[in-house]
């Protein structure tokens, strides 16, 4: 096949395409739907990461005093604490302090209401530990100290945060083969039903010489812009409501907006993904098409 030819090709693809546009909608629909979830699925996948790198290298505890313990009692409590050998620095939080930080973390509504019932909280201490491996030991002796209501356990959140990863992971996983398997099938049969349209003038140019690969190109260029169209799509969807559902989230529960990744870090590697995704998509749905029709089918319809 001479390059001379592939402008013609590549223009018998595109118009493809149009001629059976309801067919090739169908593709992108699905095929759309199954890069948005499984696009979804990998940056919560990738963000739940970030947290719980976020949490381990974070050697930072909390200590939560009673709330009935006396502000002299547990400024006091500073000295025991920071005798504690794991121990490397303590700072003390007051309850207005903390009450006000649960202002900017849950919003005005709830901070109202809390102050409506009174301060429900204790004083705290922020630790920080020199290892975070004697993590129990240290725990064990901070409870121990007269005052201490709890500790936190950043380590069950990790555990949480984790169990959660692995559940998107997998069921983003069988959602991505059941619509993966559906797509194939449905740009299969779009190709088929073109190759089908046009059996009689492939049988011509069959006849006058033309090899497999000058039939192929049009058919392969169909599908591979089909997957390509719903890569784009798909891909430009995810980077446009990112932020938005991002900074939402973050309304609710603080922490997620310096916890996870903010667009700039996420919107080139979404777009080569999912357009990469679709165009390999695309390429296999057409060439398992393809050769089935010029093997089998093609060589029955045209009774070659």
């Amino acid at each position: 096949m001479k390059l001379s030819g592939l402008p013609y090709l590549l223009k018998e693809g595109f118009k493809n395409i149009w001629n059976n546009r309801m067919m090739s909608l169908a593709s992108v629909v699905v095929l759309m739907s199954c890069l948005i979830i499984t696009g979804t699925a990998a940056l919560i996948s990738v963000n739940v990461q970030t947290l719980i790198a976020g949490i381990g290298d974070d050697n930072e505890i909390t200590v939560y005093l009673r709330p009935d313990y006396s502000d002299v009692d547990s400024i006091a409590l500073s000295g025991s604490l920071s005798a504690i050998p794991n121990v490397e620095s303590c700072h003390f939080r007051s309850r207005t302090e903390v009450l006000q930080s649960y202002q900017e973390t849950l919003g005005d509504n709830i901070y109202a209401a809390m102050q409506g019932d009174g301060n429900p909280f204790g004083n705290e201490y922020k630790i920080r530990l020199h290892d975070l491996s004697l993590y129990e030991e240290t725990v064990r002796q901070i409870n121990a100290l007269s005052g201490v209501d709890k500790v936190s356990d950043r380590s069950d959140i990790a555990e949480k945060l984790t169990r959660l990863d692995y559940f998107v992971t997998v069921t983003g996983i069988w959602v991505v083969l059941v619509l993966g398997i559906v797509t194939l099938f449905i740009i299969a049969n779009t190709i088929k039903m073109t190759m089908y349209a046009r059996r009689f003038e492939i049988s011509i140019m069959k006849s006058v010489g033309a090899t497999n690969a000058f039939v192929r190109i049009p058919f392969m260029v169909e599908a591979m812009a089909i997957g390509l169209f719903s890569g784009l799509i798909a891909s430009l969807a995810l980077i446009a409501l990112y932020e938005p559902i991002r900074q939402a989230a973050s309304g609710i529960i603080g922490m997620i907006q310096n916890a996870t990744l903010p667009l700039q870090n996420i919107w080139l590697p979404t777009l080569l993904a999912l357009s990469g995704s679709g165009l390999l998509i695309g390429l296999l749905g057409g060439m398992l098409s393809v050769t089935r029709y010029l093997n089998k089918e093609g060589g029955a319809i045209l009774g070659t």
